[in-house]
């Protein structure tokens, strides 16, 4: 946690230039225009990128970004569900990509009431069709704070991949919330998050989440503190949590610890006891983004099978592995490998620059 002793002297409230990608790469930049604009009910606009089905959908599926990504999250996979009837509406959350207060925090309430006012406004678009909801990352936490609310939407099922889910300590707590009152729209300095991390496997992915111009390449202080309350607050959450649940994790994620992610398990499973339908999926291999990893489309296949045959194994063998993988993490404890997960696109630098 030394990262965290860092003076705010060097810390900077100017975000520098997007790259400039080599011609190699002049693709990863395009930036795509939304297909729909959401709005909800305070005035403000959510771009939202939309594939539609082939054919009549059978399902929709609202699908919520990480942090400092963007609506492009799930391009790379939106086809898969396409071709097999499922409509994909993946918006700009608040703070992020093209939506309003870019680069700031909105709060957990905010973003959890956009969420809800996106459902119903899919719900009129599509009211005879399933409605199933996914969120990697800041977006499953988000989804895992909206589904433990008494009034929670009635959806046909949520997909976390990957949650942000961990309480990094009272110290961490306490050093970010100086910082964010401090100095709240101050930059996060680069070299607080020098630990290296490997979010995906995928090259053309990593090279596509850095060039993307919706992609947040810094973080201020009051945002990364509102990320962590977050994951606290989805933490918190698990044992709360309505409806169906398909729960995605892979054992090399390098930014949600896998103590943190057993202890989910495990408050999730409290439901499962109480004869609510939830299901674990463990990717051996698998990295943060799993769907944008080399070996995403086992989790692609898995998501579509949980949506259309609940009650069959599923594709991958995740079941199985999530079984073993329970056993493995039981008396484990401890703060992990340290650090606060946030995944900031800057640091990327070591691998796409040319």
């Amino acid at each position: 946690m030394t990262w965290m002793f860092i003076a705010l002297s060097g810390c900077t409230t100017g975000a520098p230039p997007a790259p400039k990608p080599p011609l190699r790469w002049q693709q990863a930049s395009v930036l795509v225009a939304p297909d729909h604009i959401f709005t909800m009910s305070d005035g403000a606009a959510l771009p939202v990128r939309i594939w539609k089905a082939q054919g009549q959908p059978k399902a929709v599926l609202l699908a919520l970004h990480g942090f400092n990504d963007s609506r492009d999250a799930w391009e790379s996979r939106a086809s898969f569900f396409t071709q097999a009837g499922v409509t994909v509406a993946a918006p700009d959350q608040r703070g992020f990509g093209a939506a309003p207060q870019r680069g700031a925090w909105a709060g957990t309430a905010r973003m959890v009431a956009d969420t809800r006012e996106l459902i119903d406004q899919l719900k009129k678009m599509y009211p005879r069709t399933p409605i199933y909801l996914a969120g990697e990352s800041m977006g499953g936490a988000v989804l895992m704070v909206l589904m433990a609310q008494p009034d929670a939407p009635a959806v046909a099922g949520t997909i976390l991949l990957a949650p942000a889910v961990w309480d990094p300590g009272f110290t961490a707590d306490m050093l970010l919330s100086v910082f964010a009152s401090l100095s709240p729209h101050t930059l996060v300095p680069e070299q607080s998050a020098s630990v290296h991390v490997v979010a995906t496997d995928n090259m053309a992915a990593l090279i596509r989440l850095y060039y993307d111009p919706l992609t947040l390449r810094t973080t201020q202080w009051i945002a990364l503190r509102g990320l962590v309350t977050l994951m606290q607050q989805a933490a918190a959450a698990a044992k709360h949590d309505q409806g169906n649940i398909l729960c995605v994790y892979g054992d090399n994620d390098q930014l949600v610890p896998a103590f943190a992610m057993a202890r989910v398990w495990h408050d999730l499973s409290v439901r499962r006891a109480e004869k609510k339908d939830v299901r674990f999926d463990m990717i051996p291999g698998g990295h943060h983004l799993l769907l944008r990893d080399q070996g995403g489309e086992r989790v692609a296949h898995d998501m579509l099978s949980w949506m259309t045959t609940p009650q069959s194994w599923l594709p991958s063998g995740g079941d199985v592995s999530a079984g073993v993988w329970v056993a493995e993490q039981k008396g484990l404890r401890g703060p992990g490998k340290g650090g606060i997960p946030f995944f900031i696109p800057a640091r990327l630098d070591e691998v796409v620059t040319p």
